[in-house]
């Protein structure tokens, strides 16, 4: 399946090039099942999205799409407006395919959320010799090789890294054929269910590397700035109610958490691996950090070494990804990827 993205991308370049950016008032926002993404399914399902919405004179439509690789596909090929995402997979498949694409909402960084969870007893460094099925050339790919380095092993040292659809992470596991998957929540609570199931390691060891976001078409939210607006109230509306000790925040959480196949205290153990920036001010600290672009670098140099950032990539530097302060890394005459704090920090100074 991902072998096929940067193929994919670039046909998605070449008719985006097509395309000229203009107003308009109806838009679509592609999600899947992950932990710190359950809150843009509520938005729609509640009704604080079309409020917020309305506010603006526009319409945005969530949708939910089970397969979250298929997800960025359909917004890199131009199905979508907007896509939740993590910033390695927006790297590698829309910017690296040449759509301009900007970090709208920076939601969380997964803090244990994704792990590696093995059949019986051992620890990293038993993975020399085993098979290990993930979504391959995903955070999941890049979770493993950080923690292989850190026992001095390598991809090259496992029998083999297996592609498997995050759809059938949990059957697969269940299988006597499979003895290691790396993945993420809520499919790590259920597999963790599993008798036998161990974690050997999870992002709470690479904190801030993984880090989940909505990313909207670049070109579009520049001629479309209400857009911007309309995301960021009812997001940070609904980050309010989550965070909120209330009969009607637990009832949010519940729903989120029933939507995730769990319950409320199943999707708060799942929230308490989840450094989620419920305070947009947060979200704007993060992203002004020195500790992102450092990120970012790194995430590139895995990308470029897996021969996955965009096609006939040079380097690592391919890409050029620019941050609020005006600096970038990466290449600066390329930028395809931009972190954007405008809509966060107008959330922040009760703008909206």
């Amino acid at each position: 399946m991902r072998k096929h993205l940067i193929l994919i991308a670039a046909v998605a370049s070449t008719l985006g090039s097509i395309a000229t950016a203009q107003e308009k008032s109806e838009f679509r926002i592609a999600w899947s099942i992950y932990a710190g993404w359950m809150p843009w399914g509520y938005m729609e399902d509640s009704g604080i999205m079309d409020k917020w919405a309305e506010k603006y004179g526009i319409d945005v439509d969530i949708v939910q799409i089970n397969d979250y690789i298929e997800s960025i596909n359909q917004y890199t090929a131009g199905a979508f407006d907007g896509v939740t995402a993590t910033n390695m997979d927006t790297l590698s498949i829309p910017s690296g395919g040449g759509v301009d694409t900007t970090a709208l909402i920076v939601g969380d960084y997964s803090n244990g959320n994704d792990a590696i969870i093995m059949k019986g007893e051992g620890d990293l460094a038993s993975l020399a010799g085993k098979p290990v099925n993930l979504v391959e050339l995903s955070v999941s790919h890049y979770l493993l090789a950080r923690a292989l380095d850190t026992v001095g092993l390598a991809e090259r040292d496992l029998a083999s890294v297996i592609n498997t659809s995050d759809a059938d992470m949990v059957a697969a596991f269940a299988t006597d054929d499979v003895e290691v998957v790396v993945t993420w929540n809520p499919l790590v609570s259920t597999i963790m269910e599993e008798p036998g199931a161990q974690k050997l390691f999870d992002s709470s060891g690479i904190p801030g590397e993984i880090i989940d976001m909505l990313v909207v078409n670049t070109d579009t939210l520049a001629a479309n700035p209400d857009f911007g607006k309309a995301i960021a109230g009812a997001w940070y509306e609904t980050m309010a109610l989550m965070a909120s000790d209330t009969d009607e925040g637990a009832a949010a959480r519940t729903a989120m958490g029933e939507a995730a196949g769990t319950d409320l205290s199943g999707y708060e153990a799942q929230l308490a691996a989840t450094e989620m920036f419920y305070d947009p001010a947060d979200a704007v600290a993060f992203v002004g950090s020195d500790e992102l672009k450092t990120t970012m670098v790194s995430v590139a140099e895995f990308l470029f070494d897996k021969g996955i950032l965009g096609e006939g990539a040079p380097s690592a530097d391919f890409v050029g990804v620019a941050y609020p302060d005006g600096s970038t890394t990466g290449d600066d005459a390329n930028v395809q990827f931009r972190y954007d704090v405008t809509y966060m920090q107008m959330a922040a100074d009760g703008a909206l």
